[in-house]
């Protein structure tokens, strides 16, 4: 026994979605995105620092809100700053020559 629903393609919207789309918005860019010609030095630190997590890892393209291209560029120029010893390698590096890596911590009310 089988039931006949009819056909779903003649009903069209049931009025509940909103035609504005969905997602998150923009496209949204970094800092060294916007800046042209797309230049990372290996000698800002403290530039660097801001794409570290606590661990002294690389943070990904998505957290970071940059583009791959972006992304490769800043990742070299920590590894080259790694290399040079401007950055430490692991959290014991960093636990042990107490150096702040990371996004600064947000303000306490």
């Amino acid at each position: 026994m089988t039931f006949d629903r009819g056909d779903r393609g003649d009903r069209g919207d049931r009025g509940d979605r909103d035609d504005r789309g969905g997602g998150r918005g923009g496209r949204r860019r970094c800092d060294i995105c916007n800046s042209k010609p797309l230049v990372v030095d290996y000698k800002e630190i403290t530039a660097l620092k801001r794409f570290l997590n606590e661990h002294g890892q690389i943070e990904g393209r998505r957290k970071i809100g940059c583009s791959a291209k972006c992304q490769r560029a800043i990742t070299t120029a920590i590894k080259r700053a790694r290399h040079m010893a401007l950055l430490p390698y692991t959290s014991e590096h960093i636990r042990l020559s107490g150096m702040n890596v990371g996004r600064p911590a947000p303000a306490r009310r």
